[in-house]
């Protein structure tokens, strides 16, 4: 029976075989490889990859999807929200070794499954996202652009990435509405030592108003937390680069 996709999962199925190759490659997936695939759904991207691998863990929220990728014998679904995985207990099945995480992300909810792989990026090697084209602009923008954000600053911190490859909507069943690319993700080797809250605060309230000067929004932060160091409160949010945002995180009281 074919499956109709379901909207309230988020559900774009890729069916472009040339754009699945150009994914695949970009991965660049070997036998040794521990690879943990979000969203298999009807596994166009899954089937080249455990061709490759040899074994591949899968995690999938929809149970009839579930249920057919029990199927394979080469799979090891987790049936879930990925938003309740334990990606750092998922990694334990592989002992010594660092989880490569892939897959084309549900658009509704990419930035909070973003947020939740941050809290795991001690034990991932690398992530290759299918995302909504704007979302990738934001995550990868240099500052005093219109695409650099809070995304990009709570990101950049922690990764390297670059968008690797732009995926147009027939590219899927159904198509989406908006432009598709993919991102590849490369946690730092020597990520800066800081209070994760802090910064999370930090750059949240800067960009609560980004259109006013940081004086009117940080300045009233940094002072309630007694901060008396320097910093150029005369600038807009999008103007600050992300090694200034650190520095100043690592300078606050906590």
């Amino acid at each position: 029976m074919k499956h109709v996709a379901r909207k309230r999962f988020g559900q774009h199925f890729l069916s472009d075989t040339a754009i699945i190759d150009a994914i695949v490659a970009a991965i660049a997936p070997s036998p040794s490889d521990a690879m943990v695939e979000i969203g298999p759904g009807l596994a166009a991207l899954t089937q080249p990859l455990v061709e490759r691998l040899g074994r591949l863990t899968v995690i999938e929220l929809d149970r009839d999807l579930a249920a057919r990728l029990r199927e394979h014998r080469l799979l090891d679904v987790v049936e879930s929200d990925v938003l309740r995985v334990d990606f750092t207990a998922l990694a334990a099945r592989w002992p010594g070794r660092k989880i490569r995480v892939v897959g084309n992300l549900p658009y509704n909810i990419s930035s909070p499954i973003l947020f939740h792989l941050l809290d795991h990026v001690a034990v991932v090697q690398d992530q290759h996202f299918m995302l909504q084209k704007e979302v990738i602009d934001r995550m990868v923008a240099a500052p005093a652009t219109a695409d650099y954000g809070r995304l990009s600053v709570m990101l950049q911190w922690r990764y390297a990435m670059e968008n690797v490859l732009f995926v147009p909507p027939e590219s899927f069943d159904p198509p989406p509405r908006v432009d598709s690319a993919v991102v590849r993700m490369v946690p730092l080797v020597q990520p800066p030592a800081m209070d994760f809250r802090t910064y999370g605060d930090l750059v949240q309230t800067a960009f609560s108003q980004r259109r006013k000067i940081l004086r009117n929004t940080l300045g009233r932060w940094l002072e309630a937390r007694g901060f008396s160091g320097d910093f150029d409160l005369q600038r807009r949010a999008e103007e600050v680069p992300v090694a200034e945002y650190v520095a100043l995180a690592q300078a606050v009281r906590t």
